[in-house]
């Protein structure tokens, strides 16, 4: 099929990539042309592990291009997919002026009948506002569809070829057809629903998930609290089919670009049908204080944290991606350059983005993970990179000064501090922690 993917962000070079790769014509559209310059020229602006490879063979095999030239991407397609951002407004709604803007530009180049995708996230009701604004415009007939995306940062390129599902929301049976042609290639679970429905899986997805991830990490302070192992707690919990074991690990909260913005804009979803969501509230605020744990835990190795010297190893809000946004580290570091602390910080991938995003002054950032830690009072690992994992602790207590490592996701085991004079602060492993402890309480029925 022929397809035009408007949108070179995130989602939209992923999968106009990856349809590329299934024997698709695909042409992607943004309407920045530096940004169009580097991907004709196998520039992928984005870090996501194997796209690079995928997009080089595809613009080789002539099935992949990318243009500034909406309208004449638009004409030589049959599937038009719009893919552009969505982020949040200071209220915690989504922002639907690209994808508005977007809607007017297409109902004002289409000439024939085309099915209309829309990959972006976006409230419920969204898409027939979308297709009344290209309706305003144009002179032809065309289907539209909602076909959410379920991507994670780090392996979007595999849970595109091989997804878990993928529901299409749409009132045409012409359209649903030709959009499970499209899809079937990549997986036999293709449910289609109506338009609102589709709009609201996705969003019920990531808050779902989002609450898993609150939930452990309300478990894991309890067992720090009582004695017993959030490890063993959640796989005990995970092998209840009902429950699962994806999504129960404990750290310090999720961070990215779907699971903050989404739960927000799902509560103001909520807020506009007057439906407070209380559930979901609960769930951003526990998330929010979560990662603060890392402060307290330091304050009571270090005391005073004013003049200490604090060594941040991961900035990006999970490994393998470069992504940074509502990383852990922005609110992490903000609080240690509040209490004095000098903060030295290593990333291998997203450091250049934290800078880019990070507007105060204070941070070394370093060119090593050694750099980093070295003579440190304390570290703090905030994101699990591999590279870390080969670093052996006996190592990196040569690097510091003083041997404090707080272990934000629970990276290092038992057997890995054998041997060391480590005082470590885990997540929900008070079995582990060899810092200053709590006073753990006998319970009593």
């Amino acid at each position: 099929m022929k397809l035009a993917v408007i949108g070179t962000g995130y989602v939209g070079l992923v999968s106009g990539v990856c349809f590329a790769e299934l024997g698709n014509e695909v042409i992607c559209v943004d309407n920045v042309k530096a940004k169009i310059e580097r991907l004709n020229n196998g520039e992928v602006p984005i870090y996501e592990p194997g796209l690079k490879e995928l997009m080089t063979r595809n613009i080789e095999a002539g099935r992949l291009a990318f243009t500034s030239d909406l309208a004449a991407a638009v004409n030589r397609s049959e599937i038009i997919i719009i893919a552009v951002g969505t982020p949040s407004l200071p209220n915690g709604e989504a922002n639907l002026s690209f994808i508005e803007k977007v809607a007017e530009e297409i109902g004002q180049e289409i000439h024939d009948y085309k099915v209309i995708v829309v990959k972006s996230t976006v409230p419920v009701g969204t898409n027939e506002k979308v297709a009344a604004i290209i309706e305003q415009h144009a002179s032809v007939p065309f289907d539209f569809a909602s076909v959410p995306e379920f991507l994670r940062e780090g392996t979007a390129v595999s849970d595109t070829l091989k997804p878990d599902r993928i529901i299409i929301g749409t009132e045409s049976e012409k359209a649903a057809q030709t959009l499970q042609e499209l899809h079937s290639p990549l997986t036999e679970r293709i449910i289609i629903t109506d338009v609102r429905s589709a709009e609201m899986i996705k969003y019920a997805s990531n808050a779902f998930l989002a609450t898993k991830i609150s939930f452990i990490n309300e478990i894991a302070n309890i067992c720090e609290k009582v004695g017993a192992n959030v490890e063993e707690v959640a796989g005990g919990m995970g092998l209840d089919h009902r429950i699962g074991s994806s999504f129960l690990r404990a750290g310090i909260g999720y961070g990215g670009s779907c699971f903050p913005k989404d739960t927000q804009a799902l509560i103001q979803i909520a807020g506009h049908v007057n439906y407070d969501f209380k559930l979901l509230k609960s769930v951003v605020e526990v998330n929010r204080d979560q990662r603060f744990n890392v402060i307290h835990k330091l304050e009571s190795i270090l005391g005073e944290l004013e003049g200490k010297t604090i060594a941040i190893w991961g900035l990006a809000f999970k490994p393998e991606t470069d992504d940074v946004r509502d990383a852990p580290a922005f609110e992490i570091i903000s609080a240690l350059l509040d209490k004095g602390a000098v903060v030295k910080a290593y990333d291998p991938i997203a450091a250049h983005n934290f800078n880019q995003s990070f507007c105060r002054s204070g941070i070394v950032y370093c060119e090593s993970a050694e750099e980093a830690a070295l003579h440190a009072d304390a570290l703090c690992l905030l994101t699990e990179w591999k590279q870390f994992k080969q670093i052996s602790l006996q190592e990196i207590q040569k690097w510091l000064r003083s041997p404090n490592l707080i272990d934000g996701r629970n990276m290092y085991s038992e057997e890995q501090l054998v041997g060391t004079d480590f005082v470590y602060y885990s997540v929900g492993r008070p079995s582990l922690n060899r810092g200053v402890r709590e006073q753990i309480p006998l319970v009593s029925l």
